[in-house]
């Protein structure tokens, strides 16, 4: 088996896309990961900036959790209409794209975008956190961890999502269970005690520090609590991964995940009151995460803690997840319509789209490296491109329904009306009070990918301009051209190479470059032998040798000035350089030899003189040698060597 079938599974035909197709039970891991796992890291958000209030900012959580949780059912409410809307799936690009316009759906992809990079890179950073924190001796392996992770994350995908639905199984279903067993058993102790349960371990003990919240302050704490949204649109981008029939499927999905995390982030905000737990200061060694204390205070610091917390820890680095799954997809929409690299439409060997995977894995790496593993910075930046894109998703669906004449365009106008007000109040809200913390830098970012969407569309369009034609292929009689053959040896890649050249024309230039410090095979003295009395046999024009002497060492730049030469000597004729070319069995061979042949090339075409034609004539090693062969002749070599130093 090859390391790559092992590494990766055996290829996919396209045949068998349906079987990679996501039932409810695979898609919540899949693509409801990110939304499950802010149940950990909202709550917290909205407690640090809650944290110059000390316990007293605790009378503040349920009324600060409940708006969001109101904002969570409104876009819910509204994605339903989506996926009823575009069974084929559509995210906020397709959708504003289709209803409002290509300046809006841009803007929706670059919204997306930065959520997704963001996503990616934050989520495993805040599981490796999570995981040193538990372990401190791990601190100093936090990047490496990081880029491990992403790695892990990469191959899974690149499996497909059939793959990692079922990878990340357990771990999604074990943190939903432990969460809600955990809320169950605090809420019934609060009832037994009369809402006034004793902590099995005392959390952190911060006073009151202030008796009045600001306006301003309350702001800022509900802004951050919003990062609990990212990752819901997912679902209704992702109509078309689901097996038939997939809307429904896709709507089950998505409301199992909003009402599970509706329920984490309610009772998570009770307990927290209830339990008298809040944030503790990030960075400094007192420090635990609110999950972490409220979780002791319910049941202990016994196995189902440790259970829990190891549950929360795995979903925070995996629910990364969610932004390889859907990423990919948003790359896809956008190469299809000229705006990304055409290589990001392509399926890979499992049906994802490798591509896309890759590139996301890329930028997330270039982050966390950028960052050293340690991304709280990029927080501030995360809820902006989720909710722009809720907004401008939900108003390109009122655009939608305006055109329906449908009975129930009415009413679903109204749902996707008040979707777009709530989400657009919102980001209103976290810009404003997190503009100065880095929320500016957003808009940067959307912008300047805004501007690179355009820029390599603007590329695509100046090609087909300049390819496109309708005229009929022309027969013009032409004189054949001249046959260059750069040579260092005499070997069987000459012999096949010279043999090409001659069936290509009559006047054929072997040209070898002499340095002091390579070794070339000076073919002067054997030239009539080799080459010129075979060939003669034959009836044919014999090749002319043609030596260069470097006094400098160069290579490359000799060859180029003789080609160059040659084509301005000959205006009439175009000049074919044949380069000789040897294919290695194995990949990592090619670190073993100078890639002179690949370098040639590249130098001939960036010249950018049209007359000149380069032709590769490879010779693969793998078939002239069989294996069985190859091994022997390794074998023999090996065994000469050691005698020889002996």
């Amino acid at each position: 088996m090859r390391l790559l079938d092992l590494l990766l599974g055996r290829p996919l035909a396209t045949e068998e896309a349906d079987a990679e197709r996501l039932e409810v039970s695979t898609a919540i891991p899949v693509l409801g990961l990110d939304a499950l796992a802010s149940a950990a890291y909202g709550p917290e958000a909205l407690l640090t900036v809650l944290l110059p209030l000390g316990t007293f900012g605790l009378r503040y959580v349920g009324w600060l959790t409940l708006p969001i949780v109101g904002l969570l059912l409104i876009v819910w409410f509204s994605y339903r209409q989506t996926i009823s809307a575009y069974p084929e799936g559509a995210g906020a690009y397709t959708v504003a794209k289709e209803n409002i316009g290509n300046q809006a759906a841009l803007l929706a992809a670059a919204a997306l975008t930065l959520d997704f990079v963001l996503n990616s890179a934050v989520a495993v950073s805040a599981g490796v956190g999570a995981l040193v924190s538990a372990v401190p001796s791990l601190i100093p392996l936090t990047l490496p961890l990081c880029l491990l992770s992403v790695l892990l994350l990469t191959v899974v995908n690149l499996r497909g999502v059939n793959t990692t639905g079922l990878v990340f199984l357990v771990p999604t279903y074990g943190f939903v269970l432990t969460l809600l067993l955990v809320i169950g058993v605090g809420t019934v102790r609060f009832f037994e005690h009369g809402g006034h349960p004793a902590p099995a371990v005392v959390p952190a003990h911060i006073p009151a520090l202030a008796s009045t919240a600001s306006n301003w302050l309350l702001l800022r704490a509900f802004a951050s609590g919003c990062t609990a949204m990212t990752g819901i649109e997912a679902v209704s981008n992702s109509v078309g991964a689901f097996r038939e029939p997939a809307v429904p499927k896709a709507k089950r999905t998505l409301s199992i995940v909003v009402l599970i995390l509706a329920v984490l982030l309610v009772g998570i905000a009770f307990l927290s009151r209830v339990y008298q737990v809040t944030a503790t200061t990030p960075g400094e060694s007192s420090y635990r995460s609110v999950l972490s204390q409220l979780v002791a205070a319910v049941v202990g610091r016994g196995p189902l803690y440790f259970i829990t917390i190891g549950c929360v820890i795995s979903v925070l680095m995996l629910s990364a997840n969610t932004s390889f799954a859907s990423c990919p997809r948003l790359f896809q929409a956008l190469a299809n319509d000229g705006y990304m690299p055409e290589l990001l439409v392509h399926r890979g060997r499992r049906l994802a789209f490798s591509y896309g995977i890759i590139a996301l894995s890329g930028l997330a790496t270039a982050l966390l490296v950028l960052f050293g593993g340690v991304t709280d910075p990029l927080i501030p930046l995360f809820a902006v491109g989720a909710l722009l894109a809720f907004t401008l998703s939900q108003a390109a669906m009122v655009a939608h329904w305006r055109k329906q004449r449908s009975p129930h365009a009415r009413s679903s106008m109204l749902i996707n009306g008040l979707g777009a007000s709530a989400t657009g109040l919102t980001l209103s809200v976290v810009l404003v009070s997190k503009f100065a913390s880095g929320a500016w830098l957003s808009v940067v970012i959307i912008g300047l990918m805004n501007f690179l969407f355009r820029s390599v569309k603007a590329h695509h369009e100046f090609l087909r301009k300049a390819l496109g034609t309708d005229a009929p292929l022309q027969s013009v009689r032409s004189e054949p051209p001249l046959i260059v053959v750069p040579l260092r040896h005499w070997n069987t890649l000459s012999h096949k190479a010279l043999q090409f050249a001659l069936t290509l024309g009559e006047e054929v230039v072997v040209l070898q470059v002499l340095t002091n410090d390579r070794q070339v095979d000076d073919l002067s003295g054997r030239w009539q032998k080799l080459v010129v009395e075979p060939v003669q046999v034959q009836g044919l024009p014999a090749p002319r040798l043609v030596r260069l002497r470097s006094n400098y060492r160069e290579l490359y730049g000799p060859v180029l000035t003789f080609i160059k030469e040659l084509s301005e000597a000959t205006p009439a004729r175009q000049v074919a350089v044949v380069v000789p070319e040897l294919v290695e069995a194995r990949w990592f061979h090619y670190f073993l030899h100078s890639q002179g042949a690949s370098i040639l090339k590249a130098l001939l075409l960036f010249q950018g003189n049209p007359r000149i034609v380069v032709v590769s004539t490879p010779w693969y090693l793998r078939d002239w040698v069989p294996e069985r062969e190859r091994l022997k002749l390794w074998s023999r070599v090996r065994r000469r060597f050691r005698r020889n130093e002996h």
